[in-house]
């Protein structure tokens, strides 16, 4: 899902996605607990060293399912640093995308896009990706940053795409520094 026009956040960078201070500003439980219970299966997609990935598996308990996807290898191997031996790793799955092909095929009842539409080039063919592994009633959780990379119209455009993709598009929960968008399929 990189391009030349769109810097995905390099490997040697996931220290600054993975720390105290990221987890207080974005702690997953309070992001997350309205939209995960136990037994769904979930894509977190740009899972990056899976800040999300971990405790989304301790949410979905031992009979759901989590499928961590991200375009590098780095990025993979640390999640799997991280969960192996432990409980969570029977829960999660790695999956590498491709430049233009998420790479998931099973069907989800909850998606978390967190810090990761921006860098996609072809946001269009991202949201009908997502439309297709969404199970019916399924919702996706689109977080982006406002500081520095996307402005209020840069949102909005993007939630445009999500909705000509199918999804239909409501306010998300209150994620500092952030914009967010719940979506419906």
């Amino acid at each position: 899902m990189e391009s030349k026009h769109n810097r995905v956040c390099p490997v040697a960078c996931a220290g600054s996605l993975d720390n105290r201070i990221r987890r207080w500003l974005h702690n997953p439980q309070k992001i997350l607990a309205p939209f995960v219970r136990e037994g769904m299966h979930v894509l977190d997609i740009g899972c990056g060293p899976g800040v999300f990935s971990a405790p989304l598996a301790g949410m979905v308990g031992n009979t759901g399912k989590v499928i961590a996807a991200d375009l590098q290898d780095g990025m993979l191997r640390m999640l799997r640093e991280r969960i192996e031996g432990t409980e969570l790793e029977k829960r999660v799955r790695l999956v590498k995308c491709e430049e233009n092909d998420i790479n998931v095929h099973e069907r989800v009842d909850f998606i978390l896009a967190f810090y990761l539409v921006h860098e996609i080039p072809d946001k269009a063919r991202f949201f009908r990706q997502l439309m297709n592994v969404l199970n019916d009633n399924g919702r996706a959780l689109l977080i982006e940053p406002k500081l520095f990379h996307v402005s209020r119209k840069a949102f909005a455009t993007t939630t445009r795409l999500a909705e000509e993709s199918g999804f239909h598009v409501l306010d998300g929960p209150r994620v500092r520094f952030s914009w967010s968008a719940l979506l419906e399929r």
